[in-house]
């Protein structure tokens, strides 16, 4: 789950962590009240939407009167954003927000998230605020500074210490750099989240440390601990198919192909959409129906996928466990006859009751490809797309 910008700053604020004031608006007149009440400007105005790199696609305007915000927030609601992050198509902007502007001597970076590779979580800090951490990555890497954090110890003074000196920080800078990274990484814990950027961490000409911008990704396994945080999701922002996925507790990425993939099993899903690309298909979606996959499930799981006009043909591929083949299969027919599948499908059965669930799809009547083999069932529905 993402939050807007404003709300990130909203919660780092209860953390201590220090941020421009700002207020979000929707509509140009309480965008111009609300600068008048932030103080002399100028001020910042800065479109919202779940996506990085607005700036480069005009999302971000500098304003020097009241006016000035009225009518630059006009010109931006309603607007079409298209960044790197939101691909051709864009993002409605629906709300602004409203910030003071800062004199900006140094643009730094700063982040938290759960290395997979530690199984704990790092600090990563950069001299090249403002850029992608990716191009960093791969042109100066020698310019990410990490830190690991002991779980039982928690991140210390003398981590962000050095963080701070391999930033340049230093004189008063140095602890102000150790209250903020530490009230990130409180943050953080308490928040359960998995990444928490702060992109670019500004260094004022008045010898202050500012987040500038903020973005959250948080634990959905632990949403239920933050009913606070999970009100602050906007459905708008994300792909109504996922929303719609989330209802019924299946795991659904939209992506860009044209084969549909219906799987049990986030492993088995991401092989099933590797050796789809392997014989020249390509996958329309990521789909965990889960282990106890019921009649219902499978049912909505088909609409989803349906629901996209770029799906030409489905693979269905189920390794039967705890929810055995016949079972399974029962599902798959039944959910076809609901649906009314009009494409090509292909299923691969593999489990307990596996020859009982084959037999039941051939005896159907229903115009279902059966496939030995994960090689045969993508071989299989590439051809039919094909076709």
């Amino acid at each position: 789950m993402n939050i807007h910008e404003y709300q990130a700053k909203g919660i780092l604020r209860k953390f201590g962590v220090p941020v421009p004031d700002g207020h979000v608006c929707y509509n140009g007149a309480s965008a111009r009240e609300w600068a008048k009440r932030l103080g002399d400007g100028p001020w910042v105005v800065k479109a919202q939407i779940h996506a990085g790199g607005r700036g480069k696609g005009g999302g971000v305007k500098l304003a020097r009167t009241p006016d000035e915000v009225r009518n630059t927030t006009r010109d931006m609601l309603g607007m079409i954003l298209r960044t790197h992050q939101t691909g051709p198509d864009g993002k409605v902007v629906t709300r602004v927000l409203v910030e003071n502007g800062c004199k900006i001597a140094r643009e730094l970076y700063a982040s938290l998230l759960v290395d997979r590779t530690t199984s704990r979580v790092t600090v990563m800090a950069s001299t090249e605020g403002g850029m992608d951490i990716e191009e960093v990555a791969a042109t100066t890497p020698e310019k990410i500074y990490r830190e690991v954090i002991d779980p039982l110890v928690g991140l210390t003074a003398f981590q962000c210490r050095k963080l701070a000196f391999s930033l340049g920080l230093t004189g008063k800078l140095t602890n102000k750099a150790v209250n903020l990274l530490q009230g990130l990484y409180s943050t953080f814990i308490a928040c359960d989240c998995s990444l928490l950027e702060i992109n670019p961490l500004v260094v004022t000409t008045e010898n202050e440390l500012l987040a500038l911008d903020a973005k959250f990704g948080f634990d959905d396994n632990a949403a239920f601990r933050h009913p606070n945080i999970a009100d602050l999701r906007d459905y708008d922002e994300e792909d109504p198919n996922e929303v719609e996925a989330s209802q019924h507790d299946l795991s659904y990425i939209s992506l860009t192909g044209n084969i549909g993939c219906l799987v049990n099993g986030a492993g088995l899903a991401m092989a099933t959409m590797d050796i789809i690309k392997h014989y020249g298909g390509d996958p329309a979606n990521f789909l965990d129906v889960g282990g106890g996959a019921t009649i219902e499930r499978v049912t909505e799981a088909f609409k989803i996928i349906l629901s996209d006009n770029n799906v030409k043909g489905i693979l269905v591929n189920i390794f039967g466990g705890i929810m055995k083949c016949d079972i399974i299969a029962t599902g798959v027919i039944e959910a076809a006859k609901q649906v009314g599948i009009k494409v090509p499908l292909v299923v691969r059965l593999e489990g307990t009751n596996v020859d009982r669930g084959k037999q039941m799809l051939a005896e159907s009547g229903l115009n279902i490809v059966a496939a030995d083999g994960m090689a045969d069932a993508a071989q299989k529905i590439v051809r039919a797309v094909a076709a």
